[in-house]
């Protein structure tokens, strides 16, 4: 059976483009009161903070970027380390 792996480079933009859409859509919702999404976006605030996220309108796009970068960089080292493990 022939081993195949993922391709590292799409993933990780599939993966960035996820965590990104999902920390802007957490701050409109959190923007808009809905339910459990407060106690989410504070978790962002402390990790994100420091590099200008915040509850705001300019937030939505600051935690874009950021969720866009963290999920690259996360899923593209889970793809590679995933391609490495299938031709061990």
């Amino acid at each position: 059976m022939a081993k195949q792996g993922v391709n590292a480079l799409k993933f990780a933009i599939a993966g960035g483009l996820w965590f990104g859409i999902m920390a802007a859509l957490s701050t409109i919702c959190a923007m808009l009161n809905v339910p459990g999404f407060q106690a989410f976006t504070s978790m962002l605030v402390s990790l994100y903070g420091a590099y200008g996220y915040s509850v705001t309108a300019v937030g939505i796009f600051t935690g874009a970027i950021l969720g866009f970068a963290e999920g690259f960089v996360q899923l593209g080292a889970f793809s590679i380390l995933y391609n490495w493990l299938m031709n061990m």
